[in-house]
């Protein structure tokens, strides 16, 4: 496994097609939800299996501030889930937000991720957002030493 930045169209391409398929698709949100207006301004990293050149997970981190960095659309494909890829992009991502001067990381987690993040770290703050009308949503945060 590899983690990179996507750079290419074909990267891109198949960072994007991730995830909708895997975090709107099944919510039955339109092609082009999985955009967002920031995904310019943010750092995106995705996990390639070394071998086939396809994508196993990716996931953006962004500064919230000049201490705070937020982890956004991690995702990672059903053949390729509890096989390490999620926390691989996470520990790539503490990297990256530490690199950006961040002291924490948060995320809005869905109900289901929950215990990954906890695993991983991260102290549950609050609930956040219902997103769709059905998927809650936690702030977490784990401190960057």
């Amino acid at each position: 496994m590899q983690i990179i930045q996507p750079s290419s169209f074909h990267e891109f391409e198949q960072y994007y097609r991730l995830r909708y398929e895997m975090l709107r698709k099944p919510w039955h949100q339109p092609v082009g939800s999985e955009r967002m207006e920031d995904d310019p301004q943010a750092t995106h990293l995705m996990a390639i299996d070394e071998n086939t050149g396809e994508i196993m997970g990716g996931c953006r981190v962004h500064l919230e501030s000049d201490t705070e960095a937020q982890l956004r659309f991690l995702a990672v494909g059903p053949k390729y889930q509890n096989k390490q890829v999620g926390r691989r992009l996470l520990q790539a991502v503490e990297e990256e937000a530490r690199r950006l001067g961040a002291k924490d990381l948060i995320v809005q987690a869905r109900e289901y991720a929950r215990n990954f993040y906890k695993r991983n770290g991260f102290t549950e703050e609050f609930p956040s957002h219902l997103l769709f009308g059905e998927v809650q949503h936690y702030q977490m945060r784990k401190p960057l030493y």
